[in-house]
């Protein structure tokens, strides 16, 4: 006898090129990491960077509960280009008034709103640079940490939590930094005992840089939220960055306000609907 087919409806979105299937969830059966993985696939599946779950809202403050799945199938903590993506689909099904949303996350709440232009700005909510939080092996927070890279020897990074874990490398340029070699060797750093998002930083000016993420579970993509966010927190911690930061993806550009330590860390940028449809499983 067969088994049961799985019917999911699903909503096809990206924010500059990285990319998510939007699953509300499934009374029948849970999503999980495999399916996950099956499903990603950009070959046999729908393929993306990460999934969306939206579960009801464990809150009476907030519209939704979200999960997050890269595509190897680990759940992780937080998404900031996914976060603007469920604001944008929830505003379109009239779930956000005036525009505004909260959503309830692994990582804590997150509010959102649509801004002119077909944008979506979100608050990323604290910054923290305690080694503890991301977690990272260090005896101390420190602007800079040397780190020992296999086959590149050692470089320093910055270390920084947006309700996920990020690694900054200072790059002179984002053209010809060594993501492919670098990316991988510090995302499964032992010294970060659950991975890490790794950032390659080029600062173009004060209120201007440009970035490439390798993001843990998923490889590098074409623009990466949280990423953006670190990469400015880190600059602004090092002093070379101001509070108002244009980040240049490869899928284009992302906007980063964060007045500094204290204070919630703000992203904006578009978020789009590329398609939807469902897949049996």
């Amino acid at each position: 006898m067969l088994p049961p087919v799985m019917r999911l409806e699903f909503t096809k979105m990206h924010g500059l090129g990285n990319d998510f299937a939007v699953f509300d969830a499934p009374a029948a059966a849970p999503v999980d990491g495999a399916l996950i993985r099956q499903l990603s696939d950009r070959h046999t599946g729908i393929g993306f960077d990460q999934a969306l779950v939206l579960e009801p809202p464990r809150r009476a403050d907030s519209a939704v509960f979200y999960r997050i799945f890269n595509a190897d199938g680990v759940e992780v903590e937080q998404c900031g280009n996914g976060a603007r993506c469920i604001a944008a689909l929830l505003a379109a099904r009239g779930l956000a008034p005036a525009g505004a949303v909260t959503l309830d996350s692994p990582a804590g709440l997150i509010r959102a709103r649509t801004v002119p232009g077909g944008l979506v700005c979100v608050d990323m909510g604290p910054v923290r640079f305690d080694p503890r939080a991301l977690p990272f092996d260090a005896p101390a927070e420190a602007e800079r940490y040397p780190l020992e890279v296999a086959g590149g020897g050692s470089i320093e990074i910055g270390a920084v939590s947006i309700g996920n874990p990020h690694a900054i490398l200072a790059v002179a340029s984002v053209d010809t930094a060594p993501v492919e070699r670098f990316g991988p060797a510090i995302e499964r750093h032992p010294r970060f005992p659950k991975r890490v998002n790794a950032g390659f930083m080029q600062i173009i000016d004060r209120t201007h840089i440009r970035l490439r993420v390798y993001e843990r579970g998923a490889g590098e993509t074409q623009a990466c939220g949280t990423g953006a966010c670190a990469a400015v927190a880190v600059g602004r911690h090092w002093g070379e960055l101001d509070r108002d930061v244009h980040v240049s993806v490869r899928g284009g550009e992302l906007r980063v306000n964060w007045n500094g330590p204290g204070e919630n860390i703000w992203l904006t940028g578009p978020a789009e609907v590329s398609f939807a449809g469902h897949v049996e499983v």
